[in-house]
């Protein structure tokens, strides 16, 4: 069956994580809300009040009867059909866990440029944006990428992924956390890659796979713009 992904169309957001398991793993899979008409049926589905399992905002994915939200829950789902994931419970668990960390991470990256709230425009809080970002730079960023170097470095089948030998999404997500710190925050990812060199090369490793390679350079990979969780400000970044 196709796999139907509901994202917003205009940036990659958290729906890219979905996208990269899915573009990995070679699924048949729409992203609905790109297509005509495509953000009326995302809309109508956020506004059906008959849904069993309603989610509560974008992405969420639809597989035959199921409609499930939230990124984490849906590579969780994922991962076990796409073979992105350990068969055995705890393997499964880690890698979730993993995937729940990156999302902590992602909130804080995107907290950098909109501190105050996400209703506001960017304009409307750069003083505190600046703050926001000093701290990150100095603390939150080589705290979260220290974290993940040392399970690559720790790994003990010593593969270069972060759960056991093979490739799992959790990987294909790090990949997309680092792609969106080097748009955003290239001086400051500049200063830490000497201390981090197992994600540079888990981030150069999973580029390298074929089919993330023949994505990104697709038409389907949306750009990193300033619209999305990633935003390159340079005065966040001096």
């Amino acid at each position: 069956m196709t796999y139907e992904l509901y994202y917003w169309p205009g940036i990659q957001g958290r729906g890219e994580f979905i996208r990269l398991a899915l573009e990995q793993a070679g699924a048949d899979y729409r992203d609905v809300a790109r297509e005509p008409d495509g953000m009326s049926a995302m809309l109508h589905l956020l506004e059906d009040e008959a849904q069993p399992y309603p989610p509560f905002a974008p992405p969420f994915l639809r597989d035959g009867e199921f409609l499930i939200a939230q990124t984490a829950n849906i590579l969780l789902y994922l991962g076990g059909h796409l073979g992105l994931a350990p068969t055995d419970e705890a393997g499964r668990l880690w890698t979730h866990q993993l995937q729940l960390t990156l999302i902590d991470f992602l909130v804080e990256i995107h907290d950098t440029h909109h501190p105050i709230a996400g209703g506001l425009y960017y304009a409307d809080q750069k003083t505190e944006a600046a703050r926001r970002a000093a701290d990150f730079r100095a603390n939150r960023l080589p705290k979260f990428l220290g974290y993940f170097e040392q399970l690559l470095d720790a790994n003990p089948a010593g593969a270069g992924w972060l759960v056991g030998d093979t490739l799992t999404y959790a990987d294909l997500s790090l990949f997309q956390t680092l792609a969106g710190l080097y748009y955003a925050f290239p001086r400051a990812m500049a200063t830490v890659q000497d201390d981090c060199p197992h994600l540079a090369a888990l981030h150069d490793r999973v580029l390298a796979l074929p089919r993330i390679n023949a994505y990104l350079g697709s038409e389907r990979r949306l750009l990193f713009n300033e619209e999305g969780i990633f935003r390159h400000y340079p005065e966040l970044d001096p």
